[in-house]
């Protein structure tokens, strides 16, 4: 699509509405994308352009423009211009889902990379998080989840074998971790904690991100009966998942 097809479609979603010009300029551009007029990548037209295609001034336009790149609609690279964000995919935060399943639901493609499956000796750090004594045998893993061959979760877990005695044997290109341990571990409690983190260099590698670029970390504990079963680090680039949460309130 070109720019000038773009200023015209956004003209005329303009409307007349009775709302502040900055606010009108945002439900026109989030329409637009909405109805897949402007796709994912696409560049939008300049402030300029913009300012002189709708007949409003630069500050409104750079208002709504700031306003809907922090709502995740648009991005902005310094020095190449303004385009169409990609929609993020999310997590739950207050619950445990199959990230297979979160994917697919998207309708698409999950797989799994593993780079480490491995029995080893726990440290006193690790004995503290399974709730085991040091130099007790555990399990651990490190595998990253791709969503259409786009990395979107590094999982890095420590299981308890007496929990979930066959971990390592499992094949986690065909199954998920979490697809085991529900079955031979069935989840009865769990605890999250989050936080915004800069990822190291090897992080970095494994996820395809540029330096700097944050993510968000779930440190996730989990439970059956009243034996751990599982610490997990589940770490997600922040420009590519967000975390979704719901609850009731009461009267």
């Amino acid at each position: 699509m070109t720019e000038q097809t773009a200023l015209a479609q956004l003209a005329a979603a303009m409307g007349d509405e009775p709302a502040p010009i900055y606010q009108r300029v945002k439900q026109a551009i989030i329409s637009q994308i909405r109805a897949g007029e402007w796709k994912a990548r696409q560049r939008v037209p300049s402030e300029s352009e913009l300012v002189s295609e709708l007949g409003v001034s630069r500050m409104t336009i750079n208002r709504a423009l700031r306003e809907l790149t922090a709502e995740g609609y648009l991005l902005r690279m310094q020095g190449v211009g303004t385009f169409v964000a990609e929609m993020k995919g999310y997590t739950a935060m207050l619950e445990v889902h199959n990230i297979a399943d979160e994917i697919a639901q998207r309708g698409h493609q999950h797989r799994c990379q593993i780079l480490t499956l491995a029995q080893g000796r726990a440290d006193p750090e690790q004995a503290a998080l399974l709730g085991m004594r040091t130099g007790q045998p555990l399990f651990h893993s490190l595998m990253v989840h791709y969503e259409n061959d786009l990395p979107v979760q590094l999982e890095d877990r420590l299981v308890n074998p007496q929990m979930a005695p066959d971990y390592l044997q499992q094949d986690y290109q065909s199954v998920t971790p979490y697809t085991y341990l529900m079955r031979v571990a069935p989840l009865t409690a769990g605890e999250h904690i989050v936080e915004a983190v800069l990822p190291d260099l090897r992080q970095r590698r494994h996820l395809a991100l540029e330096e700097h670029e944050p993510c968000l970390l779930i440190r996730r504990q989990t439970w059956s009966d009243s034996k751990i079963v599982t610490y997990a680090r589940l770490l997600y680039p922040g420009s590519r998942y967000k975390l979704l949460g719901r609850f009731k309130g009461h009267g």
